[in-house]
């Protein structure tokens, strides 16, 4: 036993060292920083360069901010597993930013033989990093750390394709990213934590689980509290700027409010606690921020806010108290941390949302903030059907790539 240990140090160590001297060699080849002639060089269906120039460095901290503080805290969940899957989470995101940018550059920011890296680059990055802590959080405690670094490995690969094909080819909307981070995420952790499903194994963890320890409540709180200061300008970090910007901002925020008011509507029911647990608090506050991902920059009105929030509080709870255990019992799917309630169930929401109200969006409704929010409905080359045709379909195409991905990768 003491011989295995020491092997499984030595294979984690040398995994390391050969990843980081991998992402060395491969930064010193191609990457640069952008220059002012370099910095819009992106798929024009994304409208990069109006955004380069108006990404300012406090927004571009916070998400930095939101990956690091709120999902690291938010993967130490349970007692058992909590401070080393904190641990564990910084060296994900280390490593799953620094590859984040080079599979993204390939495909976004290559030009000349280089990949030009600048804050817009950095920034879709940290995203890619919160879709592979996601997934994360549905297989906490069942995996080893070599075996969690070969998942950032290969999601980070295939969530940069599945961003890819979505955002650039497709011209897809989803600047909060309902699709691309949270349903991705959630759904290719899901697929992963079946393949890896063992059925005595996972009983017993199972019970240990179920005694978190005094901490749990404390990561959440403050988890917590960073998601509410933090993401709304993580939302609004690649929206299109101007009045656009503070719709994705005052959207997120209302979608927050609403879906925390309906913890402690239902909290009550479902549970014999009067007053709902801090753990509760924090998956109807990932819920709510989950649902605005594609429709935050859209025109959603306040009341409409709500009432999306409102709705993912509820299925966030709902999810956790009926459908977590039909996960378990007949799809053997053991959803350590929730991910389909708080994730996957709130991203499919908003983009259904996000489909919604591209149909409603017209000059009229938008002004010149169409040209921003939808730029090839702006310039004539499609109709505003045609684009809700577009992102309808961008939601099974996320499923598929998302489960396949997961299975292999499982």
């Amino acid at each position: 036993m003491p011989e295995h240990a020491a092997a499984s140090r030595l294979c984690f160590s040398g995994l390391c060292f050969l990843l980081q001297i991998l992402n060395i060699l491969l930064f010193a080849v191609f990457v640069r920083y952008s220059s002012d002639s370099s910095s819009d060089h992106c798929p024009p269906q994304r409208n990069c360069s109006r955004r380069n120039q108006d990404l300012q460095h406090p927004r571009f901290q916070d998400v930095h901010s939101q990956v690091l503080l709120s999902f690291g805290l938010l993967v130490a969940f349970f007692g058992r597993y909590g401070l080393g899957s904190a641990a564990i989470s910084i060296l994900i995101i280390a490593f799953a930013i620094q590859w984040a940018v080079l599979t993204q550059g390939f495909l976004n920011f290559f030009l000349n033989g280089k990949i030009f890296v600048g804050a817009q680059s950095m920034v879709s990055a940290d995203f890619c990093t919160a879709a592979v802590l996601i997934s994360m959080g549905a297989v906490l405690g069942r995996m080893n750390p070599v075996q969690t670094l070969l998942l950032a490995l290969l999601e980070v690969i295939l969530c940069t394709f599945n961003e890819y094909i979505l955002l650039s080819l497709m011209g897809v909307r989803d600047s909060g990213r309902s699709l691309t981070v949270h349903t991705f995420g959630a759904y290719f952790g899901l697929m992963v934590s079946r393949l890896l499903y063992q059925p005595h194994k996972d009983k017993r963890k199972r019970e240990e689980w179920q005694d978190m320890g005094p901490q749990p409540d404390v990561f959440a709180v403050v988890g917590t509290i960073y998601l509410w200061i933090f993401w709304p300008s993580v939302t609004s970090a690649s929206t299109a700027h101007g009045n656009a910007e503070n719709w994705a901002v005052l959207n997120t925020y209302f979608t927050l409010v609403a879906s925390t008011v309906a913890t402690f509507i239902l909290s009550p029911v479902l549970y014999e606690e009067g007053t709902p647990r801090m753990v509760l608090i924090q998956d109807a506050t990932l819920a709510g921020m989950a649902v605005m991902g594609m429709a935050g920059e859209m025109l959603v009105t306040p009341f409409g806010a709500l009432i999306a929030g409102f709705l993912a509080g509820l299925i966030s709870l709902l999810g956790l108290r009926f459908f977590t255990p039909v996960l378990y019992s007949r799809l053997k799917i053991h959803d350590a941390c929730g991910v389909h309630n708080n994730h996957g169930l709130p991203g499919i929401l908003g983009s259904l949302l996000g489909t919604l109200l591209t149909l409603l969006a017209t000059a009229d409704t938008y002004g010149d903030r169409l040209e921003l929010v939808f730029p090839l409905v702006a310039e004539g080359s499609r109709t505003v059907t045609d684009q809700a045709f577009v992102q309808l379909g961008a939601l099974p195409l996320t499923l598929l790539l998302a489960m396949l991905g997961g299975c292999f990768t499982g």
